[in-house]
């Protein structure tokens, strides 16, 4: 892939810009069967372990998803990242975005000057509108999030929301989130749905996930598909009666592994998340699967020892389950568990703590292009 911005100096975001694909995917791979492989050693483990061909991703208009800082004035809005001088650098053609949001990147920059909102400005900490956020769905539509410092400019975004919608047709939810703080964060925690329509229809084949503003989920669509595929066929060849899925976001695994006879239970601390993980159950008749919002780890510390599923998925953020969780796995009487990591090196970490459990196979997903960021799956099964 070729970038304009990246070869001027003007955004080094994808560090591996140039880089041929085929090389990136190659060394993703083997440092993730190294890393993988010195915590099976450091546990002591033995036996072989089934690597399956990386699973790759288009070198461009991959990402579902853009944060965009919006910089500069009323008049010329920036949107895309901040210089070393805190200055906007707009990057409203950038390249690994999907086709639909690289069309509304200019249409929205568009509209910030003609509605007249306030770029903020980070170095003298004033102006209204700090980041706009887009999300696209496999279908094509948008949801679009501006946050904004105050309620300042609300009034403006409600009077010309129908303009909006006109010349951006595909934005079928549109919100304000409130940040009023001065920090490095990209949303604050009230938001502000300013159309009928609350959440985004994530549309994977039979099962349609129901995205709201403040949800998590995967990145990249093509690969995510692929992910809940590959997982979905381990969980059937293993044929648990019963699994849990910790940190289920908008119930991305459950749902898809959900079989009849199958009692499925999603765990997510995120509450608008587990709304629409309810919503996409109840549409698809998914009578043997609920969803709660709780803290993955306290939810397995609290369990009875006789209600302990054959089978745990675990999908955590980048810093890992941690040693309480990988801890509890181990001493459990879980007999598989499945982990889909954003972060090999913690992934690692996690895997020497569960001597137990025995890898079986993984296999390594090019989630993010580009960038040195990697998706890895794995089996694991008990001794």
């Amino acid at each position: 892939m070729q970038c304009d911005y990246f070869d001027r100096g003007v955004c080094r975001s994808c560090t591996l810009m140039g880089q041929p694909y085929g090389d990136q995917v190659l060394d993703k791979e083997i440092r993730t069967r190294e890393l993988l492989r010195d915590a099976v050693d450091a546990a002591g483990g033995t036996g072989s372990v089934e690597w399956l061909p990386a699973i790759t991703s288009p070198e461009s208009g991959y990402r579902n998803k853009a944060k965009m800082v919006v910089g500069g004035t009323v008049q010329r809005p920036t949107v895309g990242i901040l210089d070393h001088r805190q200055r906007g650098v707009d990057l409203r053609h950038c390249g690994i975005c999907t086709p639909g949001i690289q069309r509304a990147l200019p249409v929205l920059a568009d509209f910030v000057a003609d509605a007249g909102l306030i770029p903020y400005d980070v170095a003298a900490r004033r102006g209204e509108l700090k980041f706009v956020l887009v999300t696209e769905s496999p279908d094509g539509e948008l949801m679009v999030r501006f946050v904004l410092r105050s309620e300042g400019q609300l009034p403006r975004l409600r009077e010309r929301l129908d303009d909006l919608r006109r010349v951006l047709p595909e934005a079928v939810v549109v919100t304000a989130n409130l940040l009023p703080e001065h920090k490095a964060v990209t949303e604050g925690d009230r938001e502000v749905v300013l159309t009928d329509q609350e959440t985004l229809p994530m549309r994977f084949g039979s099962i349609t996930m129901h995205l709201r503003p403040q949800s998590f989920f995967q990145t990249n669509t093509s690969v995510a598909r692929q992910l809940y595929d590959q997982t979905s066929a381990w969980i059937d060849e293993v044929g648990p009666a019963s699994m849990w899925d910790l940190y289920c976001g908008v119930g991305g695994f459950a749902l898809h592994a959900a079989r009849p006879g199958r009692a499925v239970t999603g765990i997510e601390t995120s509450r608008e998340a587990i709304r629409s993980a309810k919503q996409s159950a109840r549409e698809a008749g998914l009578t043997d699967v609920r969803f709660a919002a709780d803290d993955a780890t306290e939810h397995a510390l609290r369990a009875r020892s006789d209600a302990l599923p054959e089978l745990v998925v675990v999908n955590p953020p980048r810093r890992g389950i941690g040693e309480t969780l990988a801890t509890w796995l181990e001493e459990s009487d879980v007999e598989h568990v499945v982990y889909s990591s954003c972060n090999p090196v913690t992934l690692a970490k996690d895997l020497a703590r569960m001597p137990s459990l025995r890898l079986r196979r993984a296999r390594v997903l090019d989630m993010f292009p580009q960038t040195g960021h990697l998706e890895a799956v794995t089996l694991l099964s008990r001794r």
